[in-house]
């Protein structure tokens, strides 16, 4: 399939988007149904998950909000921008902020996009890239090593404050099953009602703190482009999502039952309470150094000790911080199981990381933990590409990425945290809690798909590096041996 093919499902016609109506239209009867309740539904999959944010951005009013670690300058990178550029051309007012650490993007693109009158753009704690030299980057880890190593990990978008989507995913093609080598296994939830609003209020505090600095303070003013060169790279923007050569018939024929797909979505809506939960801007004050928690932490650990029966939880990374092993083992004691399911050496895109676990992974099995390590080709894999029979013959890499975890089949977490010391004590998060035994054991069944033979390797049994080529486990070795575990 032409790699280009995906363009479609940022081109939802706009005579589409007219005979749809407003989104307000959608959502108001279904608010007025289920008062103080929020709607929620799982994105398991990565093409339905950038289906719900094309509909919804071309959808989109009043506003459109927006928070991600990674904004790539690939495919599904571009075309977000350029939706958005086309939301903002016809009215919508669109806020975009960014950790500065992952920005893929020419300075007089920012420059040129922030210029239009309906877009703003900050970036989150820029010590490292924008504006910034090789220089001041090195000064910046040297003399506070603890601010550079401080991120936005929050994933959000927040749609005229009345629909909104968190979750694992970022803006590259991998997060969506798009990228040729290496796709993410990850998961989000699409989010209607009351929890938006909750939503809205935290992007809120975030764009209001002084580490979300406008790209205009940051970039040198003599690379803004003029309004004739910005009109030039809006230009080139939209041509470059609207050429029709790019577009495969398969993709064309899929977009045609488009507006029927999202109402798909909108009908299998669960409604309940729904708690969003964020970190402060900083994550902690700092007095702690590389430690010191935040608000998502201690309403996680919170959630966990409420455990009777059982904890299944998915993390792309397995690296308890301090007393993390003891809350498990605590929970085992009573009676608890406790299930992880995580990735591979094979499978994994973090090395540091991976290193990090392997040096905990007998503790974690002797405590009682069931431990399954992803495995690279997995047999789900055909069943969350789409487009994969035309890959299974060179078929990419597939890995954890989903940030989950149930409790007793019914509490479901949602959202970006990862089982590690940097969401713990370092990174802001966020995500949503959900006390629903429909969709708590839906989600508890799909990771038990996970954990199953063909798809997993059983930790205790498996010996899953083994599978490796002798080289990764060199450098895991070496890894291993470097004392990173406070900021993996």
């Amino acid at each position: 399939m032409n790699r280009f093919c995906l363009f479609l499902f940022f081109l939802l016609l706009s005579s589409s988007v007219a005979a749809a109506g407003q989104l307000q239209d959608l959502v108001t009867p279904l608010l007025i149904a289920h008062p103080d309740r929020s709607g929620a539904y799982v994105l398991d999959k990565g093409e339905e998950a950038l289906l719900a944010r094309a509909w919804l951005v071309d959808h989109a009013v009043q506003s459109i909000d927006v928070q991600y670690f990674i904004w790539s300058d690939d495919n599904i990178g571009t075309l977000a921008t350029e939706s958005l550029l086309r939301a903002a051309e016809r009215g919508v007012q669109v806020r975009v902020i960014v950790d500065d650490l992952l920005v893929q993007a020419p300075d007089d693109f920012l420059l040129a996009l922030a210029a239009h009158p309906a877009i703003e753009i900050r970036i989150y704690n820029p010590q490292h890239k924008t504006g910034v030299s090789t220089g001041e980057r090195l000064w910046n880890i040297f003399s506070n090593f603890r601010a550079a190593n401080q991120r936005m990990h929050d994933k959000t978008f927040i749609v005229d404050r009345q629909v909104a989507i968190t979750g694992g995913r970022n803006m590259a093609d991998e997060y969506y099953d798009y990228d040729h080598e290496y796709n993410f296994r990850d998961r989000d939830v699409l989010l209607l009602g009351p929890v938006a609003e909750s939503m809205t209020a935290s992007f809120e505090t975030f764009w209001n703190s002084s580490l979300a600095v406008p790209i205009e303070q940051l970039l040198d003013p003599k690379k803004s482009p003029d309004a004739q060169q910005r009109l030039e790279i809006y230009a080139e923007l939209h041509a470059y999502a609207q050429n029709p050569e790019n577009f495969a018939p398969a993709v064309k024929l899929a977009l045609e039952n488009l507006p029927q797909k999202f109402q798909g979505l909108i009908d299998g809506l669960v409604w309940d309470e729904v708690r969003f939960i964020s970190d402060e801007p900083g994550k902690n004050s700092g007095a702690d150094g590389l430690g010191g928690g935040g608000r998502s932490t201690a309403l996680l650990v919170d959630a966990l000790l409420q455990a009777r029966e059982s904890v299944t939880i998915q993390s792309p990374y397995l690296v308890l911080p301090d007393g993390g092993l003891e809350l498990f083992a605590g929970l085992i004691a009573r009676g608890v199981k406790v299930r992880i399911s995580t990735n591979s050496l094979l499978s994994t895109d973090n090395l540091q990381a991976f290193s990090g676990y392997s040096k905990q992974r007998d503790e974690l099995l002797e405590a009682g933990i069931e431990v399954f390590e992803f495995q690279p080709q997995p047999q789900i894999q055909e069943r969350f590409l789409e487009r994969y029979p035309a890959l299974k013959d060179n078929a990419p890499v597939f890995a954890i990425h989903a940030k989950t975890l149930v409790i007793d089949g019914r509490t479901l977490f949602i959202g970006t945290f990862n089982l590690d010391p940097r969401s713990a004590n370092l990174n802001t998060e966020v995500g949503v809690i959900i006390d629903n035994p429909q969709l708590g054991q839906v989600v508890e069944q799909q990771i038990e798909r996970d954990m199953a033979p063909g798809n997993s390797w059983n930790s205790a049994t498996d010996n899953p590096d083994r599978f490796a080529p002798w080289g990764k486990r060199f450098k895991l070795g070496f890894w291993k041996l470097m004392p990173l575990k406070d900021i993996l």
